[in-house]
This record gives C-alpha cells, sequence and structure tokens, in this order.
C-alpha cells in the first residue's frame, strides 16, 4: 500500500486546518445572523477571520486537536494491525509537521510523550464491510468541548427544568441543559451528539458517532427527527450566544439516536464539540491506499471566505496595555472593554498553575499577563516558532488562580469560558482582571505573537510549558473586572431563566 502514508497524513492536514463545508455554512449563518456591534459579533467575526487563516496557512484551526478518533471500515481481508500501524505513523508524522498538538499523556507520570502516541492514543473505531474500499473518517474533538460532554440517568431533577423522566420529554430537557451547562467553556456555537438509552460506556461512543452525520442531514427515525428540530430551535432561545457572551446562536447542529437499553436503565448520553468542528474522511484504494474521495468535501469546490471584511476591524476605542500593568491601569477597566495587549506575557495552563501553587515561579510576576493557553510550537533552528495560540478553558484553574493573583501579584489572566468566584474575589481584593479570548482562534491569535523569548518547565510538555512571549495587539475583551463584574455570572443567570421558561408542564 504504498500511498498509505500520504493518504493518511493528508486526512489529519486538512481535518486539522480546513474546515468541513457543511460546518461552513451552519457558520456562516450565526456570522449573519448576529447583530453587529455586539460581543457576539465580534467574536464571530474573529472565528470567520480564523476559519480563513487556518485554511490559507495550513495551520491548526484550533490548538487543541484532541485525542485524534478514527472510525475505520475495512473490506473482509485486510489486515487492520498493519493499518492501525500506518495510522500510528502518520499521526506521528503530522504532530511533527505541526498539524497537530502533542496531546498525550502518561496518566500515570504525567509526562508527555510528544507524538501524540501512547496508550491507548490515538482511539481507534474498526468495522468490516463488504464494500471493496477502505473508508477512513477522523475526529479532531479538544479538551475544552471533551469535557462539556454529560451523561444523564433518568429519572433525574434538572436545574430550572425540573424533573426529566423516562420519555421523549425528558430526553428533550436533558439536551437543553446540556446546551445550557456548557456554556461559554464548550466554545459555543456548538454541535451536539446524542445516544438515547445503550450502556454507560457505549451510549457514549454512540453519541460521538452521531457527530459523524452532516449537519444537514435529516434523521430516518421521524420522531428523532422531530426532536432535533425543536431543539435547534429552542436551544437557540436560550441565550447562551458565541463563547458564552449572550446571542442567538448558541447550537449549529444536533444529532440523536437511540439504542435499546436495560429495563433498569435509561441514560441520554450527550457529546459535545465546539464550533470548531473538526471531522473528514476518506475512501481509499485497499490495495494501494490511495484517496479515491473524500467524504465531507469536494477537493474541486474553491473554498469560499468565511470572514466579511479583512481582518477585525477596531474601533479607536480599544485600550491598549502593556505588561507589567499597574493596579490603577486595570482598575480602570470594566465589562465589556475591548483590549489590546502589547508587550510580554507568560502562557500557564493546569500543570503550571498546580506548581505555583506550591512552588515559587521561576520569574517575577509582578504585574504580569497569564495567558491560559496550550500552543502548538515548532523549532526551527534555535528559534521557537508558534504555530497554533488560542485560549483554553480557564475553569480549570479556578482552584489556583485566586491564591496565585494574591500571591504573586498578577494583574491579568487570559483564557476563555470564565472563572469563578474565588478567582473574581482576588481580582477585586487586588486589582486584577479576567481577559476573555475567542476560543478556538488558534491562528488570529498566532499572529498577535511577535516573538518567542523563552520558556520555563519544559518538562511538562509543549503544552503545558510556561512560554515567554512578546505580543503585539493580541486582543481581548473584559469580561470580569476588579469591581466585582462578571459577564459569565450574568449570562449563566439569564439563561437559566430562559431554561425555566422551555419547561413543559
Amino acid at each position: 500500500m504504498e500511498f498509505l502514508h500520504n493518504s493518511l497524513v493528508e486526512l489529519i492536514t486538512q481535518t486539522s486546518t480546513n474546515l468541513p463545508p457543511d460546518v461552513r455554512k451552519a457558520m456562516g449563518i450565526a456570522v449573519a445572523g448576529e447583530p453587529q456591534g455586539t460581543q457576539a459579533a465580534q467574536a464571530l467575526g474573529i472565528i470567520a477571520s480564523n476559519i480563513d487563516m487556518a485554511f490559507e496557512d495550513e495551520g491548526p484551526i484550533c490548538q487543541d486537536t484532541g485525542m485524534p478518533t478514527f472510525f475505520v471500515h475495512t473490506p473482509v481481508g485486510v489486515n487492520q494491525i498493519e493499518l492501525k500501524k500506518a495510522i500510528r505513523g502518520a499521526v506521528a508524522e503530522a504532530t511533527r509537521r505541526g498539524k497537530l498538538r502533542p496531546n498525550s499523556v502518561d496518566s500515570i507520570t504525567g509526562k508527555n510523550t510528544g507524538d501524540n502516541l501512547g496508550v491507548e492514543t490515538p482511539v481507534f473505531h474498526f468495522e468490516q464491510w463488504e464494500n471493496d474500499e477502505i473508508e477512513v473518517k477522523l475526529i479532531l474533538k479538544g479538551g475544552g468541548c471533551e469535557n462539556k460532554n454529560i451523561q444523564y440517568s433518568l429519572p433525574a431533577e434538572l436545574d430550572h427544568l425540573g424533573r426529566a423522566d423516562r420519555t421523549l420529554e425528558g430526553v428533550r430537557k436533558c439536551i437543553l441543559h446540556a446546551v445550557w451547562q456548557a456554556q461559554g467553556q464548550g466554545c459555543a456555537p456548538g454541535a451536539l451528539g446524542v445516544c438515547i438509552g445503550s450502556d454507560r460506556a457505549h451510549g457514549y461512543v454512540l453519541a460521538k458517532e452521531q457527530l459523524l452525520r452532516s449537519l444537514e442531514d435529516v434523521n430516518p427515525v421521524a420522531e428523532l427527527a422531530a426532536l432535533e428540530a425543536e431543539i435547534m430551535e429552542e436551544a437557540n432561545r436560550i441565550g447562551v450566544g458565541p463563547m458564552g457572551f449572550g446571542g442567538g446562536t448558541s447550537l449549529i447542529g444536533c444529532k440523536i439516536t437511540a439504542a435499546n437499553r436495560l429495563p433498569a436503565s435509561f441514560f441520554v448520553s450527550v457529546a459535545y464539540d465546539c464550533w470548531a468542528f473538526r471531522r473528514l474522511g476518506v475512501r481509499l484504494d485497499a490495495r494501494t491506499g490511495a484517496i479515491k474521495g473524500w467524504i465531507y468535501r469536494d477537493p474541486e469546490r474553491p473554498v469560499e471566505r468565511m470572514a466579511i471584511a479583512e481582518g477585525f476591524p477596531l474601533t479607536g476605542r480599544e485600550v491598549i496595555l502593556t505588561p507589567p500593568l499597574t493596579e490603577s491601569a486595570v482598575r480602570a477597566l470594566k465589562v465589556g472593554d475591548v483590549v489590546l495587549i502589547q508587550g510580554e506575557v507568560f502562557t500557564g495552563r493546569d500543570a503550571v498553575h498546580h506548581h505555583l501553587a506550591t512552588h515559587e515561579p521561576p520569574v517575577s510576576l509582578d504585574g504580569s499577563v497569564i495567558y491560559h493557553c496550550g500552543p502548538v510550537m515548532l523549532k526551527q533552528g534555535e528559534e521557537w516558532v508558534v504555530k497554533a495560540a488560542g485560549p483554553t478553558t480557564s475553569s480549570r484553574e479556578e482552584p489556583y488562580q485566586g491564591d496565585i493573583i494574591r500571591k504573586y501579584g498578577v494583574r491579568a489572566v487570559i483564557g476563555k469560558g470564565g472563572m469563578g468566584p474565588r478567582t473574581l474575589a482576588a481580582c477585586v481584593e487586588k486589582g486584577a482582571v479576567y481577559l476573555h479570548a475567542i476560543g478556538g482562534a488558534a491562528q488570529f491569535y498566532a499572529r498577535s505573537v511577535e516573538r518567542v523569548l523563552g520558556a520555563h518547565f519544559m518538562e511538562f510538555g509543549i503544552p503545558e510549558a510556561m512560554w515567554r512571549l512578546k505580543l503585539r495587539g493580541l486582543l481581548a475583551i473584559v469580561t470580569m473586572d476588579s469591581h466585582g463584574n462578571s459577564l459569565h455570572a450574568d449570562v449563566e443567570k439569564a439563561t437559566g431563566e430562559k431554561l425555566r421558561e422551555l419547561q413543559k408542564v
């Protein structure tokens, strides 16, 4: 199979960098639907620009390329062991080229393998069929949206919706609750794959498989088709909106299946995917491994631009922040302000925050900006180059962030999805602020990095290292200020009230 390796590398590259046409169409509708000048429209404008940049530069749409998950159909007689080896080799090569971020971490030692290979990674689902071609479908689903997967065991009591019974009405409540609970942490607008029934483990597999369906298809089961349409209409009335900023588009797709279950169990499993809904597939010649056709895309069809305008339009009212920041400069900021960051910042994710909870930082953080980001990095000669650098979900750092602000004088935190009351209390007490960048916009933010100045804690792995970056005009929105205001708390409360209105008697 002389062409197999190159075919698989091309599949991984296109999946990571080129959003499928059905997702582009759904996002285009979302971009056109939000009123101009709103925070939701600003977020979608950045997302649209990022989609274009990723395609043009063949760079990862989002820096979190997830845990590569392959769904493979093979003709009888094809050696699946050898095919698995070929896929693993292609994953390692795509990682080396910077199309995938090294994401495979040993769960016992915490060590990153560096090539996306490890125990049970990548993930494979093999099945034989009677066709004479090999079909390989790939989903790249980042950790932020993976963390917003949710499973319900009915009957259950749900926030704002009351009791969900073992009926399709109970299922409807579960799915709406799944959209609401994701808020901005799942990088809305999102897409859902849902399984009604099965057991706990297989239900999640079947839910994720629903994400393989085109957003434009119609469920062959009439009851489920009606439920999918109802969810799409009602979920977008809740008002979570892009990035959890509020707005009219919270969901771009909902696909539901049902599987038989045990009498004692009634699970509703929800696989939440973000707007960076990356899945593609190929049909391969079973003899040579050459690509015979693509699934979800037509390579002969020109890729249309997503962005309405070139670049992101600035108004002149943006606040320029140049670290190290003073307390007075930070306390002058309020929720809704748009800022441009010029100068040095430090990245810091889970490992860095856990370390700083009990150890002094390697550099002074007084007046600093910490960016919740795990970039895709490539070394070119002696220099590191940023290939993708969007924000990660900040809520994971809530146990640590407030103490780090107090102990080390951090003045600003950049991330996505917002943070909780402990961080907000520290912002009020010490004069700090939370800045929301747009989740998934990895190419947009990579272009804001002028130079990589160095790194600490490389032993944590590339995504978890503390990178020292020089920025030029990184754009973010103040969503938690030093006066106790939080856009995230406000939107969660308002959308909870909207959710309650959808409860049927």
